[in-house]
């Protein structure tokens, strides 16, 4: 999503106010928390979620708030590494079919949604495959502003035919109309029926777009059911818990099921004493506050106070916290019981041109020749060691480190990677635009947040030494979205964080028929690579897909949709009274795996 990781901006509130609004005491932190509560409080980076409604969000942020409220018919195990897919609704996982064409899910039987108004008497009902066949289906309604229909396009038998009929449908979207491949066996039992083996479908499944909703929350509340959030997961939100730009808290859900603390771990995890939870009843603690922050220094002041359960390193307190040649913690820090954790990410930042942009876009030699000089004017080293304290990899290609499809030593003799002066001059020049000249300044969107003003005027200066001049729109969270939804920025920068570990998820990302609203943000479009996309989502790991990868890979090399990329390590610090804690970005849900120690907290 992932979902992408977009850092975003809202006004920058005084510390005096967001440390009044938090609370007074670090025992009580959360206005909402009852006495006596166990509270974890964390941070967003952003001025927090778009939506709560799973179908229309798309974000980190979105995901963060719903994997809370919401689940899913899979889900990750919170302490097993690599990566390795669990029943999460699901009494087991699925029973597939020799040709791998049909999925058979059998729900556990009493999962209750959560209480609520649109429920008889306000009393949850029980989840039944009905309830799955609904939510999956919402996916494919234009009319609810659905950003994921590229999830599950092209996927389930007549599911796009069906999406076509009901979309354009003068009687309206008839969800109770039949789909070939979505059948309810019985109340508790799911056969989906694939177009061909997906090589990605469960881990499409553990993706918070599609969870588990009621029919009766969404027609009831409507739009409003973005911020009237029913699930019938470990935690629950009303509408006033959430004070847009500024926190969110979340309760513990009564009527939540009997699920317990993992009792799989691998061997680091009894150093850090993880284990020790093992069969505790989920979740453990009754209450967790999210606050929201656009700019970094309240969020670290609040952590450093003792207000926030953990906090990720910004860049400019890096070396307060950490020795930069050995990247350990430093003694004042771990005198005071502070852990340090740093978590390398399947991350694709970027700064991406729109493919129908006529100034930027298109296949034709000139404009392409031109986004070749852009990128070969952009230094990304320069961007690492500035902001990211070096810690990234900078790379060539869509997909991160560690996946299939990744260059060797992270770079390829097909990338246009600066900083090359001489020779982006020559491009810009073969371009029609001779050190610049007749060159529009390029318009250039990014999130107001943190040090995003300061690495667009870098980026700025960075292009200047050719001659061309960029026009920098910084814009809060949402809008920044919106407006790259609807095609109206020339180029844009944001982080993508991959949604499961594929290298299929980030070549997704330039698939034609994905184009906004739909993940492929750029709008690219190329036959060739359509093909090749086509052909490796039904094919299983091998040595032949990983070949098709990298010539995909170097397609994309050569046309310049982007200029990039690099993969962060994310720095997580954690006070000492936060137990169980094991941050990972591949997955949101893991809150309920956590404890607070409030003797030590006190």
């Amino acid at each position: 999503m992932s979902t992408p990781k977009i850092i975003a901006g809202r006004a920058l509130a005084s510390v005096g106010f967001l440390l009044l609004g938090l609370g007074s005491s670090c025992g009580g932190q959360a206005g909402a928390a009852q006495a006596g509560d166990k509270v974890f409080v964390y941070p967003i980076r952003s001025s927090g979620p778009g939506s709560m409604d799973p179908v229309r969000g798309s974000t980190t942020y979105d995901n963060q708030a719903c994997s809370l409220v919401y689940e899913t018919l899979l889900q990750y195990k919170y302490l097993k590494r690599p990566l390795e897919l669990e029943p999460l609704l699901c009494e087991s996982m699925p029973e597939v079919s020799e040709d791998g064409t049909v999925y058979t899910f059998k729900l556990k039987q009493g999962i209750l949604f959560q209480d609520d108004p649109c429920f008889p008497d306000g009393k949850g009902r029980e989840v039944t495959a009905d309830d799955v066949i609904y939510s999956w289906k919402r996916i494919a309604d234009k009319g609810i502003g659905t950003k994921n229909w590229w999830l599950l396009e092209s996927t389930i038998a007549g599911l796009d035919e069906w999406r076509e009929t009901q979309n354009t449908s003068s009687d309206g979207f008839d969800y109770d109309a039949p789909c070939e491949g979505l059948k309810a066996l019985d109340r508790y039992t799911i056969q989906v029926t694939l177009t061909e083996p997906v090589t990605r479908f469960l881990y499409v499944l553990a993706m918070f777009q599609l969870s588990i909703i009621p029919r009766e929350a969404s027609e009831l509340y409507g739009t409003a059911f973005s911020r009237h959030p029913v699930g019938t997961g470990p935690f629950t939100m009303n509408e006033e818990d959430w004070q847009t730009s500024k926190s969110l808290d979340f309760h513990r859900n009564p009527s939540f099921r009997d699920e317990y603390y993992p009792t799989e771990w691998m061997p680091e995890d009894e150093a850090s004493g993880r284990h020790l939870a093992a069969g505790k009843k989920l979740p453990i603690v009754d209450h967790v506050r999210i606050n929201c922050f656009v700019q970094d220094q309240p969020m670290w002041l609040m952590f450093r106070t003792g207000k926030l359960d953990y906090a990720q390193i910004p860049a400019e307190n890096y070396v307060d916290a950490i020795r930069k040649r050995t990247k350990t913690l430093k003694k004042k820090y771990r005198e005071e019981g502070i852990t340090y954790y740093p978590v390398p990410l399947l991350d694709f930042i970027f700064r991406g041109f729109n493919m129908e942009d006529p100034l930027v876009g298109g296949s034709s030699e000139e404009n392409k020749k031109l986004r070749q000089a852009i990128s070969l004017a952009v230094d990304l080293k320069e961007f690492n060691d500035t902001f990211y304290n070096g810690q990234n990899v900078v790379y060539d290609g869509p997909i991160p480190p560690k996946l299939a499809g990744h260059p060797e030593g992270h770079f390829s003799d097909k990338a246009y990677r600066g900083p090359d002066l001489e020779r982006a001059r020559r491009l810009l020049a073969e371009a029609g635009y001779p050190n610049g000249e007749g060159l529009p300044a390029i318009s250039y969107y990014t999130s107001l947040a943190a040090n995003s003003a300061e690495q667009t005027e870098m980026m700025a200066r960075q292009l200047g030494k050719i001659g061309i001049e960029l026009q920098s729109n910084l814009l809060e969270f949402p809008q920044l979205i919106e407006a790259i939804n609807k095609k109206k920025a020339t180029m844009f920068s944001f982080a993508w964080g991959s949604d499961y570990p594929d290298g299929e998820n980030n070549l997704a990302l330039f698939y034609g028929p994905n184009g906004s609203p739909g993940s492929n943000h750029y709008n690219y479009k190329n036959s060739e690579y359509d093909l090749l996309y086509e052909q490796i989502r039904a094919m299983p790991p091998s040595p032949e897909r990983d070949e098709i990868y990298e010539t995909m890979r170097d397609i994309l090399l050569e046309d310049v949709p982007y200029v990039g990329s690099m993969a962060r390590t994310r720095n997580y610090l954690s006070s000492p009274w936060l137990m169980n804690f094991k941050p990972t970005e591949d997955f949101w849900n893991w809150p309920k795996y956590l404890d607070i120690d409030e003797s030590l907290r006190n």
